[in-house]
């Protein structure tokens, strides 16, 4: 009997050894091509950059951009298959409100579709014990034009237009200007029903940065979150807005790809090619590898082109940071972060983009991305 129990005891210990050893395996990887014969993931297989689980457990706070929302379930989905021992729980509760959640301490990280201003790195101070707060660039993509007119699948529109139309200066489908741009189209003698977002929005920001640089004359405002023009209606989130167009016929308005894959017809930008760019990721990714790096020390801030002249590229693109602190970082938080926030730099995590309609950051960009990351303390 003793003899047995023995036998039984060297046997647990000797599976749990095994077990916690795949388990550290699988942690290391940042795909699942390179398999071991026990079914593990080889670490020669992983990926330069990859997330490692390392410490990291635990609940991990964030909110923010709900423009992200879906690349974050994604990237969540894939990294909660290795790092078993991490919650990660996002509210996208919109780019303002995620900074300002973040400003009170009360996440570990934000996201949002505009960078921080220079009164909120002031203010991060507070929360990021000897230092502050920081830019991280990392999911790009169109901010496509969704619209529902009965009878009309393409739909060609330039910024003036567009300006006018959101600015409660073109009212009917009809209209003469949109009739240029859309010859064979047989546009509806229809009410335009244009929606915008209620709350603050870093996709509002970048969807007006975009009117501004390319129709000022037609959009007379200075920018921001917040919307600005008079009139219109309005819906809360990417998600909500995407629903008004859905059910409403009349209706445009501007929410990421990935909201309009539910059979969302989407507008062509004319542009200064020959041929007006559709709100692709491809497109995306062409316009925002002209972007240039605005930030100072670790910041990463980009300037986002408008104007791009490569032939296909669409200019109406944001770009998504995650806000951390660059040092001062709680320490029950820290290592859950870094290991999350590496494999969604890592060239695994920037693959599960394209799947859900976001484009990658460019190389030259999510490189340095992954260096600061490593960097946090």
């Amino acid at each position: 009997m003793k003899l047995q129990r023995k036998t039984r005891r060297a046997l647990a210990l000797g599976a749990l050894a095994v077990s916690g050893a795949l388990a550290i395996t699988a942690c290391g990887s940042d795909n699942n091509s390179g398999k071991d014969s026990n079914g593990g993931s080889s670490s020669a297989a992983a990926a330069p950059g990859a997330a490692k689980c390392d410490s990291a457990k635990g609940q991990l706070q964030a909110s923010g951009s709900s423009a992200q929302k879906n690349a974050i379930d994604a990237w969540v989905k894939q990294y909660s298959q290795d790092c078993k021992d991490v919650q990660i729980n996002y509210n996208p509760t919109g780019s303002g409100a995620g900074i300002t959640a973040f400003l009170q301490g009360q996440t570990a990280f934000a996201g949002s579709d505009s960078p921080l201003k220079p009164e909120e790195v002031a203010q991060s101070k507070k929360v990021c014990s000897g230092g502050q707060a920081i830019d991280l660039p990392m999911v790009g993509g169109p901010i496509a034009i969704g619209f529902n007119v009965p009878g009309v699948d393409s739909l060609t529109l330039d910024p003036a237009t567009l300006a006018k139309i959101f600015n409660g200066k073109i009212t009917n489908w009809n209209d003469a200007a949109i009739k240029k741009l859309n010859p064979s189209a047989k546009l509806p003698d229809l009410k335009i029903q244009a929606f915008h977002r209620s709350d603050e929005s870093g996709t509002t920001d970048n969807f007006t940065k975009y009117l501004i640089a390319t129709a000022k004359s037609d959009w007379p405002y200075s920018g921001g979150k917040a919307w600005q023009a008079k009139g219109g209606q309005s819906a809360q989130g990417s998600s909500g807005l995407a629903q008004q167009v859905k059910q409403t016929a009349g209706a445009i308005s501007y929410f990421e790809l990935s909201y309009a894959a539910d059979g969302i017809k989407t507008v062509d930008l004319k542009t200064g090619a020959a041929t007006p760019a559709k709100a692709t990721v491809e497109n995306a990714t062409k316009a925002i590898a002209s972007a240039q790096v605005v930030g100072t020390g670790q910041d990463m801030a980009l300037k986002l082109n408008y104007e791009p002249k490569e032939d296909g590229a669409y200019p109406l693109t944001l770009v998504t940071y995650e806000i951390a602190c660059d040092k001062g970082n709680k320490a029950d938080t820290l290592p859950a972060v870094k290991s999350f926030l590496s494999y969604i730099a890592s060239e695994d995590g920037q693959k599960q983009l394209t799947g859900a309609s976001y484009a990658p950051i460019p190389d030259a960009i999510i490189t340095k991305v992954r260096s600061t990351i490593s960097g946090l303390s």
